[in-house]
């Protein structure tokens, strides 16, 4: 699997997203393309940012437990897969506004490196390593540009 932590594979995954415009079109699923870099974003919000609160003791319970490996394992995600309250977007978003943060999401990340995420508690799953950060992001940024042919 590539990485969002090496800068080659990051500048393929903005090329990717460069080659999105308002007007694309999901190849599966319902979102318009806006929605879908929001949706992208929500993965990095819950790193960066106090904007989505963090789930209770039983829910991290039940997330560890039955979507952890869904998430941070090495199988990809299924088309049309029901997806966590926070990632559902149901007002409207600016094409622009969402692309830019998702981009400069990347970034800081890849900016960071590894060594900043080596153990770093998430979200919802607890400690994670290397490989399971990256997996989470990578896989499912690469999902939803594959989602919208790009």
């Amino acid at each position: 699997m590539k990485s969002v932590f090496n800068p080659a594979d990051v500048a393929e995954l903005t090329a990717r997203i460069n080659k999105l415009t308002p007007q694309s079109t999901p190849e599966w699923g319902k979102m318009t393309v806006a929605k879908m870099l929001a949706h992208c974003n929500v993965s990095y919000e819950m790193v960066y940012t106090d904007k989505h609160p963090k789930p209770n003791v039983f829910m991290k319970f039940i997330l560890k437990t039955l979507v952890k490996e869904k998430v941070v394992g090495p199988h990809s995600y299924k088309h049309n897969n029901p997806t966590a309250p926070a990632f559902l977007i149901k007002d409207e978003r600016d094409f622009e506004t969402e692309k830019k943060r998702l981009m400069d999401h990347l970034n800081q990340t890849q900016q960071l490196g590894e060594a900043h995420f080596d153990g770093k508690e998430s979200h919802s799953f607890g400690k994670l390593s290397i490989g399971e950060w990256n997996t989470m992001f990578y896989k499912h940024l690469d999902h939803h540009l594959t989602q919208f042919g790009v």
